[in-house]
């Protein structure tokens, strides 16, 4: 530990103050600090070991992470440590290790910068094999603005500090929508391979066009549906429940025997969650045909609608590339690139806007009977209570 002070104190800017995340200033989505392990975590540690060494290794991914805070600093520092950089030869190190800084306003999310090992941008910055410390002005306006910074997609993150201006206020972040998380569970695709940068994947573009929180539990090569996934995503307190794990099935039977079971899983334990079911993005031509799981999603689908269950959507992931773009949409011919991502995206979201909006309604009425109750409740009568004898020295 006291080397770690020391590494720190070597790396940071001196003329800054640096909160570590999580604290007061700062409001944090998408993965919480486990104490046992020490690093930001997206599920329970131990529902994660029961579900696969794969899923347990991938939950210290931090795909889908994001602080929200406030501030009027013009500079702004990021000291980060990992067990590692990341590294694969198909993905930037800004998509698997960086970090995206960006201005809430009140119309959109505006980029400001990405904080990553080694950018020319970085004003001042340190690095070594386990992170990196970086600085960049942010802003000549000396105001209080609403920031959102993403983690990264593919890294694990065991220490994170934000550095301010010593004289820096803070206030309030502004919040998202008043709607439970969405829930997210899929392939590395879902996880966020390979956007250049955490902001880009898809669940993180329809969220931000939805103004929703969303939790992200892709899991790269490893989304298989077993049974204890399908549990624990059926626990899990959300708004809208995406489904996106085709991929990983290693053949058609695999998706048969989890795809459907699920869906009921989950839908048991949620009968009123909205529940978005997508297929896999289509290949590019010369790899196997995606048309066998797609009619497994489908028929999933096509049964639940039929049973009576009409607040679950599908989305035909085959047709969110068109044929004159497929190929500027793909890194290797599986992971999509942004553009991939942002027609992804744009493919989803007219059954994520619908779903969101299902949600949203049945808040607003469990809202309005929750209210109506606790006014009936303040409303009620007292029940007399009987008058106690008075002590014998009052008489």
């Amino acid at each position: 530990m006291e080397q770690e002070h020391t590494l720190m104190a070597q790396a940071i800017d001196p003329h800054l103050r640096y909160e570590r995340v999580p604290s007061d200033h700062f409001d944090l989505y998408g993965v919480f600090y486990d104490e046992a392990s020490g690093r930001f975590l997206r599920m329970d540690p131990e529902v994660a070991s029961n579900v696969s060494d794969n899923v347990a290794r991938l939950n210290a991914n931090t795909a889908g992470g994001r602080v929200r805070f406030r501030t009027n600093s013009k500079k702004i520092s990021m000291y980060v440590r990992y067990d590692a950089l990341e590294s694969m030869p198909h993905a930037s190190v800004m998509g698997l290790s960086g970090f995206t800084l960006m201005r809430k306003t009140a119309t959109k999310d505006l980029y400001v910068y990405s904080f990553m090992p080694g950018y020319y941008g970085n004003e001042r910055e340190y690095r070594d094999e386990h992170g990196f410390c970086a600085t960049r002005t942010v802003t000549e306006v000396a105001a209080l603005q609403d920031y959102i910074l993403y983690f990264p997609n593919y890294n694990d993150v065991r220490e994170l500090w934000i550095g301010f201006e010593p004289d820096a206020l803070f206030g309030t972040p502004s919040k998202y929508r008043d709607l439970r998380p969405v829930l997210f569970y899929g392939s590395s695709i879902t996880q966020g391979a390979c956007a250049s940068r955490p902001d880009n994947s898809y669940p993180a573009l329809v969220c931000k066009w939805g103004n929703v929180d969303f939790i992200n539990l892709g899991f790269s090569g490893s989304a298989l549906g077993e049974d204890a996934m399908a549990e624990y995503l059926a626990s899990v307190d959300c708004s809208v429940f995406v489904s996106e794990y085709d991929y990983n099935a290693p053949n058609v039977s695999h998706l048969e025997k989890t795809h459907m079971k699920l869906y009921r899983t989950f839908r048991a334990a949620k009968p009123e969650t909205p529940i978005v079911l997508m297929s896999r993005v289509c290949p590019l031509i010369g790899q196997l045909p995606a048309a066998a799981n797609l009619a497994v999603v489908r028929n999933t689908f096509e049964t639940a609608r039929q049973s009576g269950d009409a607040n679950v959507y599908f989305v035909n992931g085959s047709k969110a590339f068109p044929i004159d773009e497929r190929e500027h949409c793909f890194v290797d011919g599986t992971h999509p690139n942004d553009l991939g991502f942002y027609r992804m995206a744009r493919n989803m979201y007219p059954a994520f806007r619908t779903a969101l909006a299902s949600a949203a309604r049945r808040a607003e009425r469990n809202d309005f009977w929750s209210r109506l109750f606790d006014i009936r409740a303040e409303g009620k009568p007292k029940a007399e209570q009987p008058e106690k004898e008075k002590p014998e020295e009052e008489k």
